[in-house]
């Protein structure tokens, strides 16, 4: 903002815009010329003061602050302001940029918001014709003791995050192990689980096909010629282990009546009526009986030696 007076004027004034210029006749206070081409009287009339209403920028001397807690800053800072009234700003107070500054320092001492202090500000200068646009502080100078502290806050606090995150991490890979090594536990109990299943399930099958075989030969006994059919059976069994034991080198169990191939068949029906009957094989077997034939070993699963 300029303050200019001025001797003598010519006729003809030009004032630009943005500006006011304050005329003074015969010493005392006439009008504001607005922007444009104004006419005065010369010798009698005095452009005293030249306000422009421009927003102007002024820059706060660094000062001393206490905050909340007691700490010491050392602020500066820059306030927008705006002539609004040309006259209160002439006549007003000697001197409106260093009014407003001081203004300025003392509020910012006792505020701590940059609208209140613009409140503040605003309602003391409304008497020169200003009005504070904002206020913004420039820079905050610490003591050296303050930064230090606080940055050794801050690295003790970058430390503990990344204290926390280690311990996460080497967390999280303890459970990845443990949860790698517990796989392939669970895969050899499941390849047992199955194995046994496995097993299980072959006797089963095998368990229901001697049954399904045994009923089968229960059921063709029963019918007509079944009887013949299992004494052909006996005989042709009875040849065929003759055969077998005669290719091996082992010694064998040979009966006297080894030719008589009826009486061994019958003696074998007669073994197998004794079983239907009483549910058991005989407890009691003649060792010199003709039943030591290799019919009755090789029909019964035992081995003739």
């Amino acid at each position: 903002m300029l303050r200019r007076k001025t001797g003598c004027n010519s006729i003809v004034n030009f004032v630009p815009t943005q500006e006011a210029w304050v005329i003074e006749r015969m010493g005392k206070f006439h009008k504001i010329l607005d922007p444009g081409v104004n006419f005065l009287v010369p010798f009698f009339d005095n452009i005293s003061y030249i306000q422009t209403l421009k927003e102007q920028a002024v820059e706060i001397p660094e000062q001393e602050a206490i905050t909340m807690d007691n700490v010491i800053l050392d602020l500066d800072a820059v306030l927008y302001l705006r002539i609004t009234d040309p006259y209160k700003a002439s006549y007003g107070v000697e001197c409106p940029i260093y009014a407003v500054t001081q203004l300025a320092q003392t509020t910012m001492r006792s505020e701590h918001l940059n609208i209140t202090i613009v409140e503040q500000m605003n309602a003391a200068a409304e008497a020169w014709g200003l009005v504070c646009m904002r206020y913004e502080i420039r820079t905050i100078t610490m003591p050296k003791e303050i930064q230090k502290a606080m940055m050794m806050q801050v690295e003790a606090e970058r430390k503990k995050r990344a204290a926390i995150f280690e311990s996460e991490g080497i967390r999280q890979s303890a459970m990845n192990v443990a949860e790698g090594q517990r796989h392939p536990e669970f895969s050899n109990l499941r390849e047992q689980i199955n194995q046994a299943s496995g097993v299980a399930k072959a006797i089963e099958l095998e368990a229901d096909a001697r049954k399904k075989a045994l009923d089968e030969v229960s059921s063709a006994l029963q019918t007509d010629g079944g009887r013949e059919a299992a004494n052909l059976l006996v005989a042709q069994q009875y040849v065929k282990a003759f055969e077998n034991l005669a290719k091996s080198t082992n010694s064998m169990i040979v009966p006297a009546n080894a030719n008589d191939v009826n009486s061994m068949v019958s003696q074998a029906m007669m073994l197998y009526k004794q079983i239907n009957q009483n549910g058991s094989l005989p407890s009691i077997i003649n060792e010199k009986s003709s039943m030591a034939s290799p019919v009755f070993f090789y029909k019964f699963g035992m081995k003739s030696c």
